[in-house]
């Protein structure tokens, strides 16, 4: 148990800016066996998300509430997610070959591709969200928030890692995890899912399944074409489009069928 709670303690530190005030032994074999509760950090950024519309959902208007849920959820995680998702805009828009788009991602510049793509999927975010009453926004965003990031686990388990370099930010996870990981994982991520499915008893939302699985198949098939697998950026552009996708979903779905 207390090895457990390290490798949670690990995972926090790692992929939020919330402060640990204890002190863990670090390793990067400890960093790989805590991505099984990468989605557990989900529950975390939804929490704190959540917190935020509960708290200002009576005393300013819904849209306001909205927008500075979603600041909180950056702000928690150091926006670790979007700059990947920006990155691998740039990659992919700018590079020609295999070297070429790994090194742009490297680049801590951000470019024409990266801007775009974080204002175009931080709007869609946004107007989703809006369109939904304020408790299913909470909602949404306590599915959203773990799930996501459980399609990111599943690209590591399925997929290698291409960067040879020793100080990658996300090498000590290109070990890949196991099936118990994985088995974890996908418990921490899927659990609010089925929980609020079973509590609105609207089973159209089971219909954001295979959205997702599209995304994850295209995001894929980019990745595998253009660099033979992914990297930690790749990682980060997965959990955003996959969270965007589950906003778009809840919205349609719910609006169209309730």
């Amino acid at each position: 148990m207390k090895k457990q709670w390290q490798l949670l303690l690990t995972a926090i530190l790692f992929y939020t800016r919330i402060h640990v005030p204890v002190s863990i032994p670090y390793t990067p074999e400890m960093l790989g066996k805590a991505t099984r509760y990468l989605p557990l950090i989900g529950w975390i950024t939804g929490g704190f998300m959540i917190a935020i519309l509960y708290i200002l959902g009576t005393i300013a208007p819904p849209m306001i509430s909205i927008l500075l849920a979603i600041i909180m959820g950056i702000w928690v995680t150091g926006a670790f997610h979007e700059d990947g998702f920006a990155d691998m805009c740039d990659g992919f828009g700018g590079g020609w070959s295999k070297e070429k788009i790994l090194d742009i991602m490297k680049d801590s510049r951000i470019g024409t591709y990266g801007m775009l793509g974080l204002l175009l999927i931080m709007a869609m975010k946004f107007l989703a969200l809006r369109e939904l009453p304020l408790f299913m926004v909470m909602l949404t965003i306590a599915v959203a928030q773990p799930l996501s990031r459980f399609l990111a686990v599943t690209v590591i388990y399925t997929h290698r890692y291409v960067r040879e370099n020793d100080d990658a930010k996300a090498k000590p996870i290109a070990q890949g995890i196991s099936l118990s990981d994985l088995g974890m994982a996908a418990a921490f991520g899927c659990l609010p899912f089925v929980a609020v499915i079973l509590y609105l008893h609207n089973y159209t939302l089971l219909l954001t399944i295979p959205a997702l699985l599209l995304a994850r198949w295209y995001l894929v098939r980019l990745m595998q074409k253009w660099i033979g697998g992914y990297t930690g950026d790749c990682l980060g552009a997965v959990q955003q489009v996959s969270e965007t996708v589950i906003y778009l979903c809840f919205c349609i779905l719910t609006w169209k069928y309730t």
